[in-house]
């Protein structure tokens, strides 16, 4: 049952799932997993507005304008924002949650998370962060997915004896914690505080690294104000410095729409930022 509270009938859900190359299907894991992995592959993972001081906000007209009308993308908050309205109108039971990057105790919850429940399965789908998961896991203690050579697994913890879930992403040999969500209830305001902490906190390192990555066949990069990493399931990452002037051209390889103006702003501001 969906919550007007979220104003997902804002969402153009004809147009998003236009940009996705899907077509509206009836619930089912199958679906599912193509409608998340097609989100992950049609739009970026970036900061680019908050850089430029001109974030819309987190609300759904905005997300709506800037994902659907414009082909853009954001991060987290916005990528599951957008993607929980979605998949509310196509019939599915969703719940949003909030989480911690980094330690529990140290981290505010600055990353945004859905859970979808269907045919008595509770699913993980995270589409925003980064080198994030390309389909929904089981949330499941233990529970693990290897998908196109990426492999993840969930385990179920207590932090200061509230139940919670870490998501980590096997790499190099071992394992590595993502990110670990709360099951406390959430209201647009939370969302709202989040995305205002991450995108206007003078320490926030969204504020001050370029972050820009996107899943392209057969492999994930991410290009930041000072590298270029290219990862391939199954594969050791690749790893260089941003060359000089290489800038424009990558955002261009990973299909960012920007205009011109948006263009030679970022190229700008990107020169005022401190060396990494």
């Amino acid at each position: 049952m969906s919550d007007d509270r979220w104003q997902i009938g804002r969402l153009d859900l004809d147009g998003y799932l236009q940009r996705l190359g899907v077509p509206a299907r009836d619930p089912g894991r199958k679906a599912l997993d193509e409608l998340h992995e097609a989100h992950v592959r049609a739009f970026t993972f970036d900061n680019i507005d908050v850089l430029l001081e001109q974030h819309p906000g987190v609300s759904t007209a905005a997300l709506d304008e800037k994902f659907v009308g414009r082909g853009r993308g954001g991060y987290c908050f916005e990528h599951a924002s957008v993607f929980a309205a979605a998949a509310e109108r196509l019939g599915y039971r969703v719940t949003r949650r909030l989480g911690r990057v980094g330690v529990p105790s140290e981290a505010g919850r600055t990353h945004m998370v859905v859970w979808v429940d269907i045919d008595g399965d509770r699913l993980l789908c995270d589409l925003g962060f980064g080198l994030t998961l390309v389909r929904p896991i089981p949330l499941g203690d233990g529970a693990e997915d290897d998908y196109l050579g990426w492999t993840y697994r969930v385990r179920r913890v207590a932090t200061d004896g509230a139940a919670a879930w870490e998501l980590h992403r096997f790499r190099d040999e071992g394992w590595e914690l993502m990110h670990t969500h709360d099951e406390l209830t959430v209201y647009p305001a939370d969302v709202t505080m989040g995305h205002h902490f991450t995108s206007t906190f003078p320490d926030s390192h969204f504020r001050h690294r370029l972050m820009v990555t996107r899943l392209l066949p057969e492999r994930h990069v991410t290009v930041t104000d000072s590298a270029v990493t290219v990862r391939r399931g199954g594969r050791p990452t690749e790893h260089r410095p941003l060359g000089d002037g290489e800038l424009a051209d990558m955002l261009a390889e990973l299909g960012v729409p920007l205009t011109d103006d948006e263009q030679r702003r970022l190229l700008a501001k990107v020169a005022t930022l401190p060396a990494a």
